[in-house]
């Protein structure tokens, strides 16, 4: 593990929500706290990126605030060693993208500092940090998992009950919480499995659908994305109407 030589750093923060962009306190906070930790740690803090808006679940360097992050310290007459950021998970939600990135920083000379791990700080410029970073990115892309696949199953429970759980569907009304079927869109949701079943393409089934005027359930015109989306749909998957969706 290199050791930076250098005391200039770049604090990183990053919120996911819209609305957390709005309010600013959490990227507020953050900020304040990585300030704070620069300065009783001796570091000149050159600058603050923000990613506003932006999911842990999009890789660093895709993200507008996470390129420029790594473009500065990456310059050949860069003189920031040093990144400082609250959480891995404001960084990384990845095990791959936060392993691969902390290496080339740590080949680098590049000091990772994360600020609240539990009321301790982690430095990732000793053995221990990194074998500490190794681990934590591990369990932050289980966590995601963990999350992903709890919402997977939500979802199935409720689309199983005919519970509303986003917009309503092709072939449904709303009543209360509960989808009810529409017998007239459900034709149109059977017509469309008819055509595939028969060989159909998807972008020849928007084609017919479109020429017969028969409108979406936002009332717009039918694309091959447009039938692939009911066809996928486990809504749709019992007995009478299951069918592959694949081109």
């Amino acid at each position: 593990m290199s050791e930076s030589s250098g005391t200039k750093a770049s604090g990183y923060v990053r919120v996911s929500t819209q609305e957390q962009v709005n309010h600013g306190v959490s990227l507020d906070a953050q900020r304040e706290r990585i300030k704070a930790y620069c300065l009783m740690s001796g570091l000149e803090l050159v600058d603050v990126i923000a990613d506003e808006g932006v999911s842990g679940t999009v890789t660093l360097a895709e993200r507008e605030g996470g390129r420029r992050l790594t473009q500065t310290i990456e310059k050949r007459n860069a003189t920031v060693t040093h990144v400082v950021a609250l959480k891995l998970d404001r960084l990384f939600r990845d095990a791959c993208d936060a392993l691969e990135q902390t290496r080339t920083w740590d080949k680098a000379g590049i000091t990772l500092h994360l600020i609240d791990m539990g009321g301790q700080t982690l430095s990732s410029s000793g053995a221990v940090g990194r074998m500490m970073l190794t681990m934590m990115a591990a369990f932050a892309e289980l966590e995601r998992n963990l999350i992903a696949e709890r919402t997977k199953s939500a979802l199935q429970h409720m689309k199983r009950n005919r519970t509303v759980y986003n917009h309503v569907p092709l072939g449904f009304v709303r009543e209360g919480d509960k989808l009810i079927e529409s017998p007239e869109e459900m034709r149109v949701v059977s017509q469309i499995v008819e055509l595939r079943s028969q060989g159909a393409a998807l972008a020849k089934i928007a084609e017919t659908l479109n020429e017969s005027s028969t409108p979406t359930k936002q009332g717009k015109r039918w694309y091959a994305s447009t039938v692939s989306n009911v066809l996928s749909s486990s809504l749709y998957q019992s007995e009478s109407l299951e069918i592959e969706a694949s081109q």
